[in-house]
């Protein structure tokens, strides 16, 4: 696990899901999974869930990805201690990451894959990139 952002953002993977006492260890409120190939995780109710099953190539849905995007915009932006997670947390959780915090600290996507990258090893897969370039005109941050 890998915080992101000071006090906020988090990064993992499957396994880290499974070891639930260390996200309550450092305040983590909300769980986003997207790993697509992995069995939702077993957490505890007190936990935050919310589940993007997507693929690290093309082939995802649009809509989806938009909204996985904007929810960890909307949970940033409230606050929301928060760990994306997928099967390595090397491609799709920080591909998502990158996106909502370029949208929550307003700094390009771009900006915010390299800031990633200097907390982690990454792979990123282009495709998915390019699909979220796509649908990141339409995520919005919050004015509440």
């Amino acid at each position: 696990m890998h915080e992101l952002h000071p006090d906020l953002l988090w990064l993992g993977g499957s396994l880290d899901l499974q070891d639930f006492r260390s996200l309550f260890d450092v305040g983590i409120n909300a769980v986003m999974d997207i790993a697509f190939e992995e069995p939702p995780a077993r957490l505890p109710r007190q936990l935050l869930y919310l589940r993007f099953p997507l693929n690290d190539g093309g082939g995802n849905d649009s809509t989806t990805l938009r909204f996985a995007v904007q929810s960890l915009v909307d949970l940033l932006h409230t606050g929301t201690r928060t760990i994306v997670a997928c099967s390595a947390g090397m491609s799709r959780s920080p591909t998502i990451a990158a996106y909502a915090l370029a949208c929550y600290l307003d700094i390009t996507p771009a900006m915010a894959i390299q800031r990633i990258a200097t907390i982690k090893a990454l792979e990123i897969k282009s495709q998915l990139w390019s699909d979220l370039a796509d649908v990141y005109p339409s995520v919005r941050r919050p004015t509440w």
